[in-house]
C-alpha cells in the first residue's frame, strides 16, 4: 500500500509541518523512505501526533537506533551534534513507515517515549548503554550496566573507542581471539584478500 500523500508530500510531513511549526528542522527523502528531523523538545509531540491522528495511526514501535557522527565527514541532517538517535514507526493504518530523527550533544538529554511506546524503553536503554547517550525519564540505575558489566568502563559504540584489542574471557576459562591474533581464511570468504585473509590484515 502506498505512503499517504496531500498536495505531493507525505501526509506525515504535512500533519507535523502544520502543528509543529520550526519544531520541525527538516524533512527528507532517501531511498524511498522519508525522515523527518525534529527539535528534541518536539520529540514526544510529534511521535504522539502520528499514532493518535486517525489517517495517520502510527501505532507500531519498530526500533529506534544511535549514530556518532563525531568523524563523520560528509553532509549531515544536525551539523551541530554528535549523535543522532532515529525511531522507526509503521502505521497500521497504511503499512508505511517514517523515520524520525533528532541530535543531541553530550550533556544534553533526549525525553524518553517509553510510556507512550512501552518497546522503546529497552532500545532507549541500550543507547544509553553503548553510546552514553541519556534519555529524560528512563535514566539508568546508578552503578548499574544495561548489557555491558558493571564495571565496564567507557561507552563502546563511540568513535574513539578502538576495534578489538582486548581479549575475552568464556566460561571455560579460555580466552578467545583479539585483534591482533592470525586470521585465517574461513570458509564464508568470498574471494581471497578481501574478507580477513592474513593479505589484509597485515598480521
Amino acid at each position: 500500500m502506498p505512503a499517504p500523500m496531500k498536495a505531493g508530500v507525505r501526509l506525515e510531513a504535512s500533519v507535523l509541518l502544520s502543528k509543529l511549526g520550526d519544531g520541525v528542522v527538516k524533512v527528507k527523502e532517501y531511498r524511498g523512505d522519508t525522515f523527518i528531523c525534529l527539535k528534541k523538545e518536539r520529540l514526544r509531540e510529534a511521535i504522539l501526533l502520528l499514532r493518535d491522528e486517525p489517517e495517520l495511526d502510527y501505532r507500531y514501535f519498530s526500533e529506534c537506533v544511535g549514530v556518532d557522527y563525531s568523524t563523520w565527514k560528509h553532509e549531515r541532517d544536525f551539523p551541530n551534534d554528535r549523535f543522532e538517535v532515529i525511531y522507526n514507526l509503521m502505521s497500521l493504518r497504511h503499512f508505511s513507515r517514517i523515520f524520525l530523527k533528532v541530535g543531541v550533544n553530550d550533556g544534553e538529554k533526549v525525553p524518553t517515549v517509553k510510556d507512550i511506546f512501552l518497546g522503546a524503553e529497552y532500545p532507549e536503554r541500550e543507547i544509553q548503554d553503548l553510546y552514553g547517550v541519556q534519555f529524560e525519564g528512563n535514566e539508568p540505575t546508578e552503578g548499574m550496566r544495561f548489557l555491558l558489566p558493571d564495571d565496564w568502563v567507557g561507552f563502546p559504540l563511540r568513535k574513539e573507542v578502538p576495534l578489538g584489542g582486548e581479549d575475552v574471557v568464556f566460561d571455560a576459562g579460555t580466552l578467545g581471539p583479539a585483534v591482533e591474533d592470525p586470521s585465517m581464511p574461513h570458509a564464508g570468504e568470498s574471494f581471497e584478500g578481501k574478507t580477513g585473509s592474513e593479505d589484509v590484515s597485515g598480521r
